[in-house]
């Protein structure tokens, strides 16, 4: 006679311990991390990033430019390491957004969510003229916004009503539209820097409203 299969042995209902925390050499790494993170934004937004200097950041982190080097391989790394976090922020906002507003004006006012964490961030150097720096930067930010434009129409594309007819090509070009827009703000608030006709307003509406006012006149 075949013998039964074994049953299967119940998981253990014992509660697992919790994760041990971490101990003071790594809070301390965190905290220098952060430090210099928090230093690098302020003195892009003050100064920009051409005129920032490594040595600039340690100081104000209080740290030797030794110790900035243990962190990072140069002041490019901390030019967009908040941008993972300011697109996440774009994404809540946009989920908060209510399910009939149409793809465009969510992904606007998302944007416009984002916009005050934006000024503390160090991609403020972003508004600041790139001189000799360009290159740099570029590749960069296309890689950035390259990989959260594919997000962004994932995004785009769960919000359209079903049986849109190409909803896929509907949703790449309302988040195309949108992360152009807001590239077409960094450089001409770059350009305006450069010709000292910078004032500190908000250019995001405003360009969104150019966007629209472009769609109802095309063709």
């Amino acid at each position: 006679m075949p013998t039964p299969p074994a049953s299967p042995e119940p998981p253990d209902p014992s509660p697992q311990p919790p994760a041990a925390p971490p101990g003071l050499r790594e809070r301390k790494k965190d905290a220098t991390r952060r430090r210099l993170r928090a230093c690098a934004a302020r003195l892009f937004a003050e100064r920009g990033f051409t005129e920032t200097t490594v040595a600039d950041i340690a100081a104000c982190a209080d740290v030797s430019t030794r110790t900035f080097f243990r962190y990072y391989d140069s002041k490019e790394d901390l030019l967009l390491p908040d941008g993972v976090e300011l697109f996440a922020a774009v994404e809540r906002a946009l989920a908060q957004r209510p399910a009939d507003e149409p793809p465009l004006d969510a992904v606007h006012h998302a944007l416009l969510a984002a916009a005050e964490p934006f000024r503390n961030t160090s991609l403020t150097a972003l508004t600041h003229p790139l001189d000799g720096t360009e290159h740099l930067i570029a590749a960069r930010l296309i890689q950035a916004f390259a990989e959260f434009e594919e997000r962004l129409t994932r995004l785009v594309l769960d919000r359209l009503p079903e049986g849109t007819p190409d909803a896929d090509l509907h949703a790449a070009v309302v988040a195309g539209a949108a992360l152009g827009t807001v590239r077409a703000v960094l450089r001409t608030q770059r350009g305006r820097r450069a010709a000292g006709t910078h004032r500190p307003d908000v250019m995001l509406p405003r360009a969104f409203e150019i966007l629209r006012q472009i769609g109802h006149t095309a063709p």
